[in-house]
């Protein structure tokens, strides 16, 4: 197997050398790049995935909350979609070193002296008010007798939502949820300001060394790839999600 790899290693080089890339530069940055993808894809996974817990009770929040409860989830929602992901960074990274002393006696400083944690956690708040605003769409888009039939079959109002209504708001929000994973693999470029290292940090890293635009082009090569497997992956999904709406017209 190392055989192997070492063989496709050797060819790739051979080919970045055919089309005129630096090959150099990738046998001393490849490693370091594919180890960037990786943290990329940690970074996005995580917090996408912590997003949807999130997002459900906020979605129910602006549905079901009545005065109160809607309002203060309309409040994070306009909040989080209103500013850069950016500056939402930076007031968590930087802001945590503020209250030091009072995390440390809460016993949360382990988790915001890391920076990797931290662009989670920003990313996570920012991709929950997106997705949740996609599911609210998505559950008021569906009739309200639904709701009413499966009362009138005895079930509660929670089971309704978790047997009925949730995975209908989802299969109709699939197509807009992928376009917020996309966007959350391109927009975690910005976790690397923050001294993480993923793929645009190690890519930052290359280029301080080599001063050897090519490296961003690599990045940029990357990230596209990224996009298109989702893209693909998320085509399928939508297919076999949303057949019956297919057989339907």
């Amino acid at each position: 197997m190392e055989t192997i790899l070492a063989a496709l290693a050797d060819g790739f080089l051979w080919l970045m050398g055919l089309i005129g890339l630096n090959t150099d530069l990738m046998a001393r940055y490849g490693l370091r790049f594919l180890d960037g993808v990786w943290v990329t894809l940690q970074l996005v996974g995580l917090s996408v995935f912590l997003g949807v817990l999130l997002a459900v009770p906020l979605a129910l929040a602006r549905v079901e909350g009545g005065k109160v409860l809607a309002r203060a989830a309309w409040t994070y929602s306009y909040f989080f979609r209103g500013t850069p992901l950016l500056a939402q960074t930076f007031l968590v990274y930087y802001g945590a070193g503020q209250f030091r002393e009072q995390l440390t006696d809460i016993g949360l400083w382990w988790f915001f002296r890391d920076a990797f944690n931290c662009a989670v956690f920003t990313f996570t708040l920012n991709t929950a008010a997106y997705q949740s605003e996609i599911l609210r769409g998505g559950i008021q888009s569906l009739p309200a007798g639904q709701m009413e039939a499966a009362q009138a079959l005895g079930l509660s109002r929670v089971l309704a939502y978790r047997k009925i209504i949730l995975p209908q708001a989802l299969a109709i929000g699939l197509r807009p949820l992928g376009n917020e994973l996309v966007l959350m693999i391109k927009a975690s470029a910005i976790a690397s300001v923050i001294t993480v290292y993923d793929l645009m940090g190690v890519t930052r890293l290359a280029f301080s060394r080599s001063y050897d635009m090519e490296v961003y082009l690599w990045a940029a090569v990357l990230y596209l790839l990224m996009v298109e497997i989702i893209r693909r992956v998320w085509n399928v999904l939508e297919r076999r999600l949303n057949r019956h709406l297919a057989v339907s017209r």
